[in-house]
């Protein structure tokens, strides 16, 4: 029962701090504070905060019960996480509240700070899990919403100089690739179907430089087989092995296009900016060495059954009842078969802040935000 009372407190001061952190909103302000910065999050279920709790999606698309959330929130929060996922620790370092679900229906009056469009299972093509959740062609078309209550409410002045210092950060294309990996009729070559990504990609990218943003943040593509999801079923137990599959070779492709576009459009746009975080190699160097960055196990899920963990049965509600749980969490990268664990996700979060060339193309993402 103590522990309970713990629990609830603590509960009870992070939402006191939210509420306080978030007091600036845009029926409260007239003018914007000079240094004032906003986050704006696009994406799939890296970067989900709860989206999909609000949509006709199917359980295999949410993460609304146990285990998820009990490391951080003490509750399921809809994050693909055991606690907090990158954009949240990106807001930490910023100095930004927790950003909310743009579906969450208390919020709508708190955007000042930025607001999360990202939805779990979505694609960069409006193709990929349609009707279960939010493309990204939608979420841009939420963020012209949002953009026009702006104007209402602060005026085009203000609007223009909060949409010009904001970030706006990406996650997204490696549900498009399983997905075209996964269907055994393929009407596209490799360079053909990520052309479509990468081209819906930079139709979004322009859509909101028109709106008034300028400045972009990428997490580019991981090696997809390397996932436990999908590293279940590589022949070989080597990363090499996992690297030399079809959609972990659609994910260099997409790397290398990604990286070209932006450096086209940064030369093409007035005051565009970018950066592109290196989580390919970011992600090959936990697994192959995860005692160097501070775990234990970079193979196999914290939660989940079968090879590697890698089922995707985590919490058991997803067709599979019986799942496995790991005793410590922060000892692994992933925390079900796709996911990082807040640890992991921590860790991926500084490089894409204060990375170094090593891991960053262009600027990081704390070097966007001092502009």
């Amino acid at each position: 029962m103590a522990s309970l009372r713990v629990s609830v407190c603590m509960l009870v001061l992070y939402l006191s701090t939210f509420i306080h952190n978030s007091v600036l909103s845009l029926s409260q302000s007239s003018s914007l504070p000079e240094n004032h910065r906003a986050l704006f999050i696009f994406g799939d279920s890296l970067f989900d905060p709860g989206n999909n709790d609000y949509i006709n999606a199917t359980t295999f698309l949410q993460a609304n019960y146990p285990p998820y959330g009990e490391t951080f929130f003490k509750y399921p929060t809809g994050r693909f996480s055991d606690g907090r996922i990158i954009p949240d620790f990106i807001a930490v370092y910023a100095k930004l509240p927790l950003i909310p679900p743009y579906l969450h229906p208390g919020y709508h009056d708190e955007y000042i700070y930025g607001v999360n469009f990202a939805s779990a299972g979505a694609g960069a093509l409006v193709e990929t899990n349609q009707g279960r959740v939010i493309d990204l062609k939608t979420q841009a078309l939420y963020f012209a919403q949002v953009s026009k209550l702006f104007r209402q409410k602060l005026g085009v002045k203000e609007v223009k100089k909060l949409q010009s210092r904001a970030i706006y950060i990406f996650s997204i294309g490696i549900n498009d690739y399983v997905a075209y990996t996964g269907n055994g009729v393929l009407p596209y070559t490799q360079q053909e179907i990520v052309d479509l990504v990468i081209g819906n990609i930079t139709a979004v990218i322009k859509k909101i430089y028109n709106e008034g943003g300028r400045k972009f943040g990428f997490l580019n593509m991981v090696p997809i087989n390397c996932i436990p999801f999908l590293r279940r079923f590589v022949n070989g137990t080597s990363i090499d092995a996992c690297l030399e599959q079809e959609a972990s070779a659609l994910a260099r492709l997409h790397n290398n296009a990604l990286s070209k576009i932006l450096q086209k459009l940064e030369k093409q746009l007035k005051g565009f900016r970018y950066s592109i975080t290196d989580f390919y190699n970011a992600l090959i160097k936990v697994i192959k060495y995860p005692s160097e960055y501070g775990f234990e196990e970079g193979n196999t899920a914290c939660c989940g059954g079968g090879p590697y963990r890698g089922d995707f049965s985590c919490g058991g509600k997803r067709g599979i009842e019986e799942y496995q749980l790991c005793n410590n969490v922060n000892d692994y990268v992933f925390f079900d078969s796709v996911h990082p664990t807040e640890h992991a996700a921590e860790h991926f979060a500084k490089l894409m802040w204060s990375g170094n060339r090593d891991v960053i193309e262009s600027y990081n993402l704390k070097q966007l935000f001092d502009i």
